[in-house]
């Protein structure tokens, strides 16, 4: 629908409203009715401010696209979801997003009880009753959380997909597969022979950053039991204690050849949170669609191990897959890399440290939603963040502050590869959240009394007031002319991320000089429309397509941030998923890596899994 009917249609019903309310004095209504009236010629205040605004992104958003084939940016984005709001939501997406939102300000209140990550869980049950009734205390709760918990709040609420019970659950509606083990590889000097001469070798340490050497966790999921899979060699690596019982000594299992392919993963969670085990319920599905075997590495997370102590880990179980590929059940003829959000920035900078030693660089890379720019830097898919359940502003500032080491009292080794352990430690600063203006919006409209007489609820955190407090009085923001906050005392600001580090070209591969990126394999992004970091997607592609360099942008059209880990809740997420599947087929299939810019591969139904 264009923009113009939709602020036609929204000045017609506040009118038709208007009218209905302005008329008998004596109609039953009473003070409901002066607050309706009052919200509603707000509303129409404000479309009648923005429908110019709207216009001007409308004029010029198509300059921003990746293609004429590719529409999508932050300017269409921002657009579509200013029409999604005043229409309606997306029917299958809205009541898991409300799910999300429940569960984080249940999960938030009963936060730091004493109590286990799914102790506090299952004590959030018993409070998230009062937040399906109320919404306006559901936003109140939920502007809290974003801007004054910490790190370690984010942390525990996103490993509760690492809990037994949810990946029991995740297990038994995943496709099954006959291989799944997890493995740790010893620190120990590998030797890899370089691509312009394969009699030259040359020495990969084990990984060092911080703390010194220590073992690389991974774990290896094939739909089949190939060869080398329960080899006696193998069984060295198994992290598991007593080993697990192999399906090789089962009567009906036939153990396959080697596959020609090997699939090495790198998993999301904002470089602080979860591991593989999370994100198996897709990864079993690619094994079985593929024919695969899948490697995926439990790199060590933020904040307890910041950059570079990830990327190294990376590349070093890169390398050992090189090597020891005859383990996984793969010959690996063709190596593909795939990650999502934090993992699709380390499939681009372990293939920019492969070009960078001299070794051979992977056929291809499959980055969903990928980060390669961690920064702060406002960009028009960035303003998502005020409105974001799954990524807000404040959030998103936390994670990256924590890879890059802003947030690190003291590193340390993560044990286990970091699963449900206590973090323990607090964060230095605390960001504020835009979207703490977007509730605040919402609720002056359900009560234009709760402004400055109500006092706000804080937690018992006198420093974070003090910050504030100081960061209010000390700045003044002129906004342009209707666009006032309706609760001026609520603004939020964010400082932007100073630390040198984040401008690496290995922690911001956007930032990276061309000398760095050419070389790179053939790169497939799969972005998402309603995603604060489309921007740097679009960008990205943008750079390696000047470069001529191999790449293609797919842009998934009303799908959030993190959509891999939904893949079984909408057809919508289904359908991104089989893309995605779709573009690390055409990794395997290609005949040779092209050497100019290519088109994205349409998605082939028909196309039979080969291994």
């Amino acid at each position: 629908m264009d923009y113009r009917g939709v602020f036609a249609t929204l000045e017609r019903v506040c009118e038709d409203n208007i009218s209905v309310l302005c008329g008998p004095s004596d109609l039953p209504y009473g003070s409901t009715a002066n607050r309706l009236l009052t919200c509603i010629r707000q509303i129409q205040e404000h479309g009648r401010a923005l429908e110019p605004v709207v216009g001007c992104f409308t004029a010029v958003y198509h300059h921003y696209d990746f293609d004429e084939q590719t529409p999508g940016n932050g300017y269409r984005t921002l657009v579509k979801v200013r029409q999604t709001l005043l229409l309606t939501f997306s029917p299958t997406l809205r009541p898991f997003l409300q799910t999300v939102v429940i569960s984080m300000v249940s999960y938030g209140e009963t936060f730091g009880k004493q109590q286990s990550g799914f102790g506090t869980a299952a004590l959030s049950l018993l409070t998230s009753g009062k937040y399906v009734m109320d919404p306006e205390l559901r936003g109140a709760e939920f502007e809290r959380i974003t801007q004054n918990l910490d790190l370690q709040f984010w942390k525990s609420f996103w490993n509760l997909t690492e809990s037994g019970l949810l990946t029991g659950f995740s297990r038994m509606a995943s496709s099954p597969v006959q291989v799944n083990l997890t493995l740790t590889l010893p620190p120990v000097t590998l030797r890899l022979p370089l691509a312009a001469d394969p009699n030259l070798t040359i020495t990969i340490s084990p990984p060092i950053a911080h703390w010194g050497p220590g073992p690389v966790h991974m774990r290896l999921i094939s739909w089949e039991l190939r060869e080398g899979q329960d080899s006696e060699e193998l069984q060295a690596f198994y992290r598991s204690d007593p080993p697990p019982i192999s399906v090789s000594s089962l009567p009906w299992v036939q153990k396959q050849p080697l596959s020609r392919w090997l699939l090495i993963h790198f998993h999301g969670g904002g470089f602080v949170a979860q591991t593989s085990r999370s994100h198996e319920n897709y990864l079993r599905s690619w094994s079985k669609e593929l024919n695969v075997p899948i490697l995926s590495v439990d790199y060590s997370l933020s904040p307890e191990a910041p950059f570079p102590r990830a990327l190294e880990e990376c590349f070093y179980a890169y390398c050992w897959a090189l090597n020891h590929c005859h383990l996984l059940g793969s010959t690996a003829e063709r190596v593909c890399l795939a990650g999502d959000s934090a993992g699709g920035n380390l499939c681009i900078t372990v293939s920019m440290k492969a070009i960078s030693a001299g070794i051979r660089v992977p056929d291809g890379i499959m980055a969903a939603y990928p980060a390669t720019l961690l920064t702060t830097d406002a960009s028009p898919s960035r303003l998502l963040t005020s409105i974001d359940p799954l990524l807000p502003l404040g959030v998103l500032a936390k994670c990256l502050n924590a890879y890059a080491g802003a947030e690190s009292g003291s590193v340390q080794p993560a044990v286990g590869g970091g699963g449900l352990s206590s973090l323990g430690r607090d964060t230095a600063m605390l960001l504020s959240d835009l979207t703490q203006g977007a509730s605040s919006w919402i609720q002056s409209f359900l009560d234009p009394t709760r402004t400055s007489d109500q006092p706000q609820r804080r937690i018992g955190a006198g420093r974070t007031s003090a910050v504030a407090s100081a960061t209010n009085s000390e700045c003044h923001v002129d906004f342009p002319e209707g666009f006032e906050p309706l609760r001026s005392e609520c603004l939020a600001f964010v400082r932007p991320t100073s630390c040198p580090i984040i401008r690496n070209p290995f922690v911001s591969p956007l930032l990276a000089p061309n000398n760095m990126l050419r070389g790179l394999p053939p790169v497939h992004i799969v972005a998402s429309a309603l995603d604060a970091l489309l921007d740097d997607s679009v960008m990205f592609a943008k750079k390696l397509r000047d470069m001529n360099q191999p790449v293609s942008l797919t842009v998934m059209e009303d799908l959030p941030h993190g959509f891999l880990s939904l893949s079984q809740l909408a057809k919508e997420t289904e359908v991104a998923t089989e893309i995605c599947v779709a573009r690390i087929r055409a990794i395997f299939q290609q005949e040779n890596p092209p050497c100019a810019l290519q088109k994205p591969p349409k998605l082939d139904q028909s196309a039979s899994p080969s291994g």
